[in-house]
């Protein structure tokens, strides 16, 4: 081995990987090299603060003693016990705890063995944007949200699943991807319900015009604003976090979107420049504290309102895989993240080319030497308001694929079982259910220490067949109990869209495939061997499938409900197709009144998924 390889297997890096199409891929060295100086290896601009050059984590089992190396040392608990001892350390309760010793700090992670099981259940999943009523017009709104949970609930649905929402990039109205957002523990406030009408733009969403539009229904409801104590409280309470998240924002209505192109004096939150910016523009800050006050309270009446109606989880929300290079979260955090760096993914089924994101990822060790603490911010902020939660890309728990600017990519080796333990803290906490996104190129064993922890992975009927055999789909019986089933997700066809070969006719319009007619001819063979696994043709007959898997969960897409011919996104593209554009084909008083809703309702009730 080489001084180079020696150098790569010490950072964790995995150079030499079998891609998603089982072919054998290498890393060039220029690429492992550019990756070692994102991780600060020959570049003290990247290397880690001496402040956490001695700090480290370490999982451990909640409630057990734990063996501990020879001397004395002083144990912080979460809740601020100072304990002083020598040997094993004494049962700790769930949480997050300090030790000192022999110079080093160590971030205890005390954490439940397992998350429980849920209940044999179903639910929901859309886009929020794409519900509408009365005409087609703005966003779908928390307040919607909310309405639709009361709406399906009596048809025994128990969640309701969107994709992110989290804070986005409302300066540039051509970057509304909700799984490249800009901070990923705030809102998207485009969602909050002001009561302002907004301009019709059909089934499409024009989105410049209608975040206009938005942009200024929220002004005008802030300006009619008087004061509220428990505003006031609210963002005491959200300390420098908020405050430096609404003092981005306001620089970002000045400067632009995207903070690395502002002046060198503002690319940083701590300078005083940004100080002084803070001072000469309070309301501004006010405004944008108030906008997220308002998403978090309108959020949490939409569970509030779900639960109430009787669904067993409510809301089942999503996080993204990472956060966009140039936002409000790498802004605040900029240390936390590789620079010069995307997340990604080798070819797979869903990206037969491979995949860069333009995602920036989060370096493992900085969350090993800070205790993980944006981690678990990150998931304790989505998990106040869901009872299900979906981790996008949960592969990247295991190893994550960077791809440096304008080279290849590899894999970066992450903490799995000190990630799985933050989850689980915070999952336990919350009381919440977890579902990993486990799709495209898994790695060995990672299925088997989610499903140890109680993470529950996804299992899409239109990939789940015998791939290296007949082809034959997999019949319900032999699906994972410990997951949900669907028949697809927001990245791949409608059911009525495969049927017709949709996302065959987008690829070869983009001159992505050399045969369409061989494809189409493949689909109908594919179709004919499901019909007959499914024992019909109908909807119906695709969500008796479903319910009778013996996955704990099942959701049902509501653009399937609606009869929608065309996906959400189609992977690979950005602006040749309409991608988080298109809004359901029938209004939100259309989908709860739908009788492909109640019918899906008692199919899912016979298998035993009542929503009670």
């Amino acid at each position: 081995m080489s001084a180079l390889d020696d150098l790569c297997g010490e950072a964790g890096l995995i150079w030499r990987y079998r891609d998603g199409a089982g072919e054998m891929q290498e890393a060039p060295e220029a690429s492992r090299e550019a990756v070692l100086l994102a991780l600060g290896y020959g570049n003290d601009a990247n290397a880690l603060p001496d402040d956490l050059n001695r700090s480290t984590s370490l999982a451990i089992r909640a409630h057990e003693p734990k063996d501990w190396g020879p001397g004395t040392w002083h144990l912080v608990t979460e809740s601020g016990d100072d304990i002083h001892g020598e040997g094993p350390l004494p049962p700790l309760p769930v949480g997050y705890h300090r030790i000192h010793h022999n110079g080093w700090t160590v971030h205890l992670l005390a954490a439940p063995d397992r998350l429980p099981a849920p209940p044999r259940r179903w639910g929901l999943t859309l886009p929020l944007f794409a519900l509408w009523e009365g005409q087609q017009a703005g966003f779908g709104s928390y307040a919607q949200l909310g309405e639709l949970a009361e709406g399906c609930a009596p048809s025994g649905a128990s969640f309701i699943g969107i994709n992110p929402i989290h804070a986005g990039f409302p300066m540039d109205p051509e970057n509304y991807s909700p799984y490249a957002p800009s901070h990923r523990r705030r809102l998207n406030a485009l969602h909050v319900e002001t009561g302002h009408t907004m301009p019709e733009s059909g089934a499409l969403i024009d989105y410049a015009p209608t975040i206009r539009a938005k942009r200024a229904a929220l002004e005008a409801a802030f300006a009619a604003f008087t004061g509220d104590a428990g505003f006031e409280a609210w963002r005491i309470a959200g300390g420098t976090d908020m405050e430096r998240f609404a003092t981005h924002q306001a620089l970002s209505e000045i400067h632009g979107p995207y903070w690395s192109a502002w002046p060198e004096a503002y690319q940083s939150p701590d300078t005083p420049e940004v100080a002084a910016f803070a001072r000469a523009h309070p309301e501004r800050l006010r405004f944008h504290a108030w906008a997220q006050w308002q998403a978090e309270g309108q959020l949490a009446q939409a569970q509030a309102r779900a639960k109430a109606a009787g669904m067993a989880f409510g809301l089942y929300l999503d996080i993204a895989v990472g956060t966009h290079p140039h936002g409000a979260e790498t802004w605040a955090e900029p240390g936390m993240f590789a620079q010069g760096i995307s997340l990604g993914a080798p070819p797979d089924l869903l990206g037969p080319a491979g995949q860069r994101w333009g995602l920036a990822p989060l370096r493992a060790d900085m969350l090993r030497a800070t205790g993980y603490a944006a981690f678990a911010q990150t998931l304790r902020q989505q998990m106040r308001f869901c009872g299900l939660l979906r981790i996008d890309h949960i592969l990247g728990l295991e190893r994550s694929f960077w791809l440096p600017d304008g080279l290849p990519g590899l894999y970066v080796t992450m903490p799995r079982e000190e990630l799985l333990a933050v989850l689980r803290i915070e999952a336990s906490r919350a009381g919440a259910f977890v579902i990993g996104e486990d799709l495209g190129t898994i790695p060995e064993g990672l299925r088997d220490a989610l499903a140890g922890s109680g993470v529950m992975g996804c299992r899409v009927a239109m990939f789940e067949r015998d791939w290296d055999g007949t082809g034959h789909f997999t019949p319900p019986k032999a699906y994972a109990p410990e997951a949900l089933a669907s028949w697809g997700t927001h990245d791949l066809p409608t059911w009525q869209g495969w049927r017709q070969g949709r996302d065959i006719d987008w690829r070869a319009q983009l001159g992505e495939l050399s045969d369409a007619d061989a494809a189409h001819a493949l689909r109908t063979q594919e179709i004919r061997a499901f019909d007959a696994s499914a024992g019909g043709s109908d909807l119906t007959a695709l969500h008796r499938f479903l319910a009778q898997t013996v996955s704990a969960l099942v959701a049902v897409q509501a653009e399937d409900l609606a009869g929608a011919t065309e996906q959400a996104n189609l992977p690979g593209t950005v602006f040749e197709h309409p991608n988080w554009r298109r809004r359901l084909p029938i209004p939100l008083s259309g989908l709860i009144s739908a009788a492909s809703l109640r019918e899906t309702g008692t199919i899912m009730a016979q298998a035993g998924r009542n929503g009670s």
